[in-house]
């Protein structure tokens, strides 16, 4: 017994593919670690523990009922993971999904003339108060929110912005989504988000705008009605109180800053 722990400690037996083996399911438990972070998912990951603890506590003691109960429950953990963590599933794989390796196969961006478009129609209706979402794609394709509302595919202007969000207009409830530098679609469900965690405060655009980021990379603008305010939503983290100037300082910087193309001189990263 000694031999073979003293063999499997040995540092010279230890190869290139053992430690890269190493580094990958370290980074695999990190990841899954700062995704739960947080969420209910952890409670049921420690219910999952428990459980676990219980099965060898009960291999090991005379407690066969016990045993054979949870070996009963196996065969329906499986499913009973894919019902619990779908969403969490889902926005892992996303997650994933997202790794420098696929950058490749990148959508076109957004270009500063859509940025400037939506910053000044965002601004506008700041000042008039009237409430707003807009959706921007990034990465993850929001085509199934697409088809949820009404399709337009035009170009991004203010006039046309301001016009989807006014309250006389029957497309202003739901959000607007870009994709590519067209508006999409207008009138959208998103979904809303479940964090317990999330400010009681915030209405069911800023809670739709936290849905959507928590399920794609996409960067959600919200315009409050009651205060007119600008939010800026991504990761599932709000940027509340923004000024326009910080706004387009913002978007420059998330949807250019990926092909090494720089803000304008005089935008400068807002403070975390």
């Amino acid at each position: 017994m000694n031999d073979r722990v003293t063999s499997v400690l040995r540092l010279n037996r230890v190869g290139l593919w053992d430690l890269l083996d190493i580094a990958i399911v370290a980074l695999l438990i990190y990841e899954l670690l700062k995704l739960v972070r947080g969420t209910h998912a952890i409670q049921i990951f420690l219910g999952g523990g428990l459980i676990v603890g219980l099965y060898y506590a009960s291999q090991f003691t005379p407690l066969q009922t016990l045993n054979w109960l949870i070996r009963a429950m196996l065969g329906y953990i499986g499913f009973a993971a894919i019902v619990l963590f779908q969403a969490d599933i889902r926005r892992a794989l996303a997650h994933f999904g997202r790794a420098p390796f696929f950058r490749y196969l990148s959508r076109p961006e957004t270009t500063d003339e859509t940025i400037e478009e939506v910053v000044v129609a965002l601004r506008m209706l700041a000042e008039e108060r009237q409430g707003a979402i807009v959706a921007i794609e990034r990465e993850i394709g929001l085509r199934n929110y697409v088809e949820s509302g009404i399709p337009l595919d035009a170009a991004v202007s203010y006039d046309l912005l301001v016009s989807v969000f006014r309250p006389a207009s029957p497309l202003h409830d739901g959000a607007v989504i870009i994709q590519q530098d067209r508006v999409a679609a207008a009138a959208c469900f998103l979904p809303l988000t479940v964090n317990p965690r999330v400010s009681k405060d915030l209405g069911s655009r800023h809670r739709a705008a936290i849905g959507l980021s928590e399920e794609t990379d996409a960067v959600a603008l919200v315009v409050s009605e009651e205060t007119g305010r600008l939010s800026l939503v991504l990761d599932g983290q709000i940027e509340q109180d923004l000024e326009p100037e910080q706004l387009r300082i913002r978007l420059e910087a998330l949807m250019l800053h990926r092909s090494g193309r720089q803000p304008r001189e005089e935008a400068k990263p807002l403070d975390a």
